[in-house]
C-alpha cells in the first residue's frame, strides 16, 4: 500500500475524506471499467487509483495549452468556487453557471471564444457546451460519476462530480499539476491557495 500511496497525487485518506469515489445508484455501461464495487445500500463505488490517474493524464493533456487556450464549464454551483480559484491561479477561462449558447460556434457574437480544449464539470448539465465543442472539434475532458453518459467525451475523468469537497479537490489537484508541468510550480511545491480555499461553503 505504502508504493501505491507514493505513486497517488495526494494522500489517500484526503481523497476518501472528500468522498471523490462515492458514486450514484445508478451506473451506465460507460462507467462500469472505473466501478470498484456495489456498497449493500446501492451506491456504486470508483475505483481510486483510476481517478488518481485520470487527474493525471487530465492535467498533462491540459498542459499542452497555453491557459487562455483552456475553457473549464460548470453549471452546477458544486464548482463554481473552485474553478474561479482556479482561474485565478492559472489564468484558465472558466464559465461558472449558464453556459451562454453560440460563444464558441458564433464568430459574429461579441463574446465568441475559440478554445482548443474544454472541460465540463459534469456532461449532462453542460450538455449544450458539450454538444458546441462537439461541433466544432475541440477535445472535451469531463467529471464524470457513475451515472453518466460519455459517449461525446473524448477523456473521462471518474468522481464524484456532485460533491463540492470532491469537485474541489479535483481542481486544486489539476490546477496543481497543470502548474507543476508547465514549470510554474517545483515538483515538490504545493500550491499558494490550500484546498480548502477550493471548497464550496
Amino acid at each position: 500500500m505504502s508504493e501505491e500511496q507514493e505513486n497517488l497525487l495526494i494522500d489517500s485518506k484526503e481523497y476518501l475524506k472528500s468522498g471523490i469515489h462515492i458514486g450514484t445508484k445508478f451506473k451506465t455501461k460507460y462507467m462500469a471499467n472505473f466501478i470498484y464495487k456495489t456498497r449493500p445500500d446501492g451506491l456504486s463505488v470508483l475505483n481510486l487509483k483510476k481517478i488518481d490517474e485520470r487527474v493525471k493524464l487530465a492535467a498533462n493533456f491540459l498542459s499542452n495549452y497555453s491557459p487562455e487556450e483552456i475553457l473549464i464549464v460548470c453549471r452546477r454551483e458544486n464548482g463554481w468556487k473552485a474553478l474561479k480559484v482556479l482561474s485565478k491561479i492559472t489564468g484558465m477561462k472558466v464559465i461558472a453557471g449558464r453556459y451562454p449558447p453560440g460563444i464558441l460556434t458564433n464568430p459574429n457574437l461579441a463574446t465568441f471564444i475559440e478554445p482548443r480544449v474544454i472541460m465540463v464539470c459534469d456532461p449532462w448539465p453542460d450538455k449544450n457546451a458539450v454538444d458546441d465543442a462537439r461541433r466544432v472539434g475541440v477535445p472535451i475532458i469531463a467529471l464524470c460519476d457513475t451515472n453518466n453518459q460519455s459517449n461525446n467525451v473524448d477523456l473521462v475523468v471518474p468522481c464524484n462530480n456532485k460533491g463540492k469537497k470532491s469537485v474541489g479537490l479535483v481542481f486544486y489537484l489539476i490546477a496543481r499539476e497543470y502548474l507543476h508541468t508547465k514549470g510554474d510550480l517545483k515538483s515538490n511545491e504545493e500550491l499558494s491557495v490550500p484546498i480548502d480555499d477550493f471548497v464550496e461553503e
